[in-house]
């Protein structure tokens, strides 16, 4: 199974970025999936592929996160 979802397959998504996100075009941005998952995309390429994961797969990273599992470097 693919680890990303083509374009086509994110048509009607609602896309976000972060507010911490600035002008420079440098960013991600996310949309809730219908089945409660998430999609990830490069805002630079927003007719890219887009990371895709499961609720489950989420939550196991915002857990990782607010543990802090991934420092900033």
């Amino acid at each position: 199974m693919k680890s990303y979802i083509e374009c086509a397959s994110t048509v009607g998504l609602e896309w976000v970025k972060s507010s911490f996100s600035g002008t420079n075009g440098n960013c991600v941005e996310i949309a809730s999936l219908p089945d409660g998952g998430r999609a990830i995309r490069d805002s630079k390429n927003e007719h890219g592929p887009a990371l895709c994961f499961t609720s489950q797969e989420w939550a196991a990273f915002i857990a990782g996160v607010h543990a802090g599992e991934f420092p900033a470097s």
